[in-house]
């Protein structure tokens, strides 16, 4: 139950025991076809997909990338862990990178961003993490954003690695310049692909730009996408479990899973709030898919998911950075639904039980359950 690699479906996991392909032949160019249409469906684009053999840090660094240079400036505010590596992968490609600031479990103010996109005569791009992992905040300021990107002259960056799928994320409606998706979080498939929309600004942006990687050369993902092919060998069994897990998304539908994932993070806060604990982020910025909270007084991070997940074998993850210790962290992505939601709450209540913290587990059971009922009048 941690914030991905999430729980992976058994139609995916066996779509990886498919033989091997060749990957320059006509069943790998079916493959990537399929995959990029359907990705297109999920990230609601009509914008050029490429899929990369690599982590979602990966992603963001072919994506910013392609785009900086030592000579532009990019706003990216920071509200966090990731949306602090977002601006470092930036700061990588030598450009200036203004960072806004929020206070962790806040969200930043679009006044804020505002002022340091005009605080220089030419931004290039502006870049957001629209859910923050580290704290379970999701900043819905996407479309005030693209305004604000569009107002200025910029590219409008979206780091949607582990939300894309578990909440409405419209790319073309929000004008997205640039979205990137990890496999292993709301797609519910296994880690190592990295899922990237690219508009036709942004590949305007790259024309005459000089490859900052051969690996990470995006314009030649185009080029090569043509054929329906990668530029080097991809992990083809990695492309059958995506392919797989797009399939599973469609056929529940985009809308239904962005309810269902909402429903899910509702149950869960209702259910720790009845045990006496708090969310870390604030009300109007709680994640849907990252449920994030603060540990009651008096308990120790390494013990309380030591015993979770050798009592209980439920697994979730810590606090990162200034975080770590105060607070721990549930996945409610992919697969997530009233089942493992009723586990992982038992098992949080009897693990601070045997660490000497009173939980009314009935009262947090019943809060699941009703949440669920009223759902289906």
């Amino acid at each position: 139950m941690i914030p991905g690699p999430t729980n992976v479906p058994d139609r995916v996991s066996n779509a990886m025991l498919n033989p091997m392909i060749n990957h320059r032949g006509s069943e790998f160019h079916e493959l990537y076809r399929r995959v990029r249409s359907n990705s297109q469906k999920v990230f609601q684009t009509s914008n050029e997909i490429v899929v990369l053999t690599g982590s979602g840090t990966a992603g963001v660094d072919a994506a910013l990338g392609s785009i900086l240079s030592p000579e532009d400036t990019a706003v990216v505010p920071s509200f966090g862990e990731f949306s602090s590596r977002l601006g470092d992968s930036a700061s990588y490609t030598g450009a200036k990178v203004l960072r806004p600031e929020a206070e962790l479990g806040d969200a930043p103010k679009l006044e804020e961003v505002e002022k340091a996109m005009k605080s220089t005569s030419k931004i290039k791009a502006l870049c957001a993490v629209f859910n923050e992992t580290s704290t379970g905040v999701t900043w819905r300021k996407l479309k005030e954003l693209g305004d604000l990107a569009r107002k200025y002259g910029a590219l409008f960056v979206v780091d949607a690695i582990s939300v894309l799928g578990g909440e409405d994320l419209p790319v073309d409606k929000l004008g997205a310049d640039i979205c990137i998706a990890g496999s292993q979080k709301c797609l519910s498939a296994p880690p190592g692909l990295v899922v990237v929309s690219f508009s036709s600004e942004t590949k305007k942006a790259m024309q005459g730009k000089a490859p900052r990687s051969q690996y990470f050369d995006v314009p030649k993902y185009f080029q090569f996408a043509e054929h329906d092919e990668t530029p080097s060998t991809p992990a083809v069994p990695l492309f059958f479990a995506l392919d797989e897990a797009l399939r599973m998304v469609l056929e529940e539908g985009i809308q239904k899973r962005f309810e269902r994932h909402e429903l899910c993070s509702r149950a869960f806060y209702s259910a720790f709030e009845t045990l006496g604990l708090e969310a870390f982020a604030r009300p109007e910025f709680r994640s849907h898919t990252v449920i994030g909270i603060n540990y009651p007084v008096g308990i120790d991070d390494k013990k309380f998911r030591a015993l979770l997940d050798e009592k209980f074998g439920v697994v979730v993850a810590g606090g990162f950075g200034k975080l770590k210790g105060s607070m721990f962290r549930v996945g409610s992505m992919g697969e997530i639904n009233q089942r493992m939601i009723t586990v992982t709450v038992s098992a949080v209540a009897e693990s601070l039980s045997s660490l000497g913290i009173d939980c009314d587990l009935s009262a947090a059971l019943s809060r699941i359950w009703e949440t669920f009922d009223a759902s289906h009048p």
